[in-house]
């Protein structure tokens, strides 16, 4: 069964040029494989996350298609008078573990998340990809990825989609200024679950808010969190909540 994702080609003589003064990553490390980045908004939240990848002088993008539309009209609205053109294809995405081989590309975010192919074949069957995602605490668009999200809060420098030394792109102010002048105070971490407590459910301790829990499976989950509140036993409706590892 092919992902919820939608391809777009970007193509033209400016579309590297295009992309660099855009996302989040530096669109030169295309030259070695897939690259993970992501649109901000202004304010420096994120807008969209997404894969970029080579196709001859083309570049694809793979995107949720939650936010196809929205970023489709962004491309369009940024590129101005660019050669660049931006259409929706019927290119499927598939994904399994192992190395990747045979034109796959490897997933930049976290070895243990195997590959992705957009040639037509089928995803390997039977993994459990939120307990992979919970183990190496990678955010999913729509889940622990929202527009209210600072992409430092959610791991974005440890999942390799942003470069500090690209130069500027849409957002950079703000994402530049939370790496190098604030300590985050905030932000996406791994924690056990004894209980059932449903994506969303609010963390509390001692009474005052902690946090917020999303994916939760096989007792581990991927929680935001206010970091100097979260110690020890926290409560998500009628679970129990600590820290992986405490």
């Amino acid at each position: 069964m092919p992902l919820n994702r939608t391809v777009f080609r970007l193509s033209g003589e400016d579309v590297r040029d295009f992309l660099q003064g855009l996302v989040t990553n530096d669109v030169a490390k295309l030259d070695q494989g897939m690259v993970y980045a992501a649109l901000l908004t202004p304010q420096g939240k994120l807008r969209s996350d997404f894969f970029l990848l080579p196709d001859g002088d083309d570049v694809l993008l793979d995107v949720a298609s939650i936010h196809a539309n929205d970023l489709q009209r962004a491309l369009t609205m940024y590129k101005l008078r660019s050669k660049v053109t931006v259409e929706r294809t019927d290119i499927t995405v598939a994904r399994g573990l192992g190395d990747a081989t045979d034109g796959a590309f490897a997933d930049p975010r976290d070895p243990t998340l195997g590959w992705r192919a957009y040639d037509g074949r089928e995803s390997d069957t039977g993994v459990d990809w939120d307990s992979l995602r919970v183990t190496g605490v990678v955010p999913e668009t729509g889940i622990e990825l929202t527009p209210e999200t600072y992409i430092l809060e959610a791991g974005f420098e440890r999942l390799n989609g942003v470069d500090f030394r690209k130069g500027c792109y849409v957002g950079q102010e703000v994402t530049a200024r939370m790496k190098h002048k604030t300590e985050l105070k905030k932000g996406l971490a791994r924690v056990q679950v004894d209980g059932s407590a449903e994506p969303g459910t609010a963390i509390e301790a001692d009474g005052k808010p902690v946090g917020t829990l999303y994916t939760n499976t096989n007792g581990v989950g991927i929680a935001y969190l206010r970091f100097d509140r979260a110690k020890g036993d926290m409560k998500a409706g009628e679970a129990t909540v600590k820290l992986s590892g405490s």
